[in-house]
């Protein structure tokens, strides 16, 4: 249980330098690669939550295609990819969007320890195997699924077609 501490605590961290680097860098193509190492973060969180299944999902869904949908709308539109000084918020706005971040990571904090502080697991919980979870993913959500994926591939056609040069 000390180790699998350890590794939460070097996980988290990366994920949190990774997240200010997310909002602080200037260039929007190195934003969405410091993106992946929190998404990645993410899928390691969950594979010590030994939910292989879900890190798995993670990885496939956010890291791979979420990203790649970035990656190919940044290149494909006509904007500007290296440094951008212009769009610099000035130091007022910043401190100012830095203390709302605080107060409500702490209202969130005093809202879930008082909502949970004096819950406890139950031992005998119901373990939900992976052909569950897929049965009701792909069982009753399959159209959503197929919807969704014809959206994205109209999304990167219309990228294609006004990124293009008359």
């Amino acid at each position: 249980m000390v180790a699998q501490n350890v590794f939460f605590g070097v996980i988290a961290a990366v994920m949190i330098v990774a997240a200010v680097r997310v909002v602080t860098v200037k260039n929007v193509i190195h934003a969405a690669l410091w993106l992946v190492v929190v998404l990645g973060g993410a899928a390691a969180q969950y594979i010590l939550l030994a939910a292989e299944f879900v890190a798995s999902t993670q990885v496939l869904v956010y890291v791979g295609a979420i990203m790649v949908l970035f990656l190919f709308g940044a290149m494909l539109t006509r904007s500007k990819l290296g440094r951008e000084t212009q769009l610099d918020n000035p130091l007022g706005a910043r401190v100012a969007g830095a203390l709302v971040a605080l107060a409500l990571a702490g209202l969130l904090g005093w809202v879930l320890i008082d909502a949970f502080s004096d819950e406890e697991l139950p031992e005998d919980a119901a373990i939900v195997t992976t052909q569950q979870v897929s049965d009701a993913i792909f069982g009753t959500y399959l159209l959503p699924f197929w919807a969704l994926s014809f959206v994205l591939t109209a999304a990167i056609i219309g990228a294609i077609v006004l990124a293009r040069r008359d």
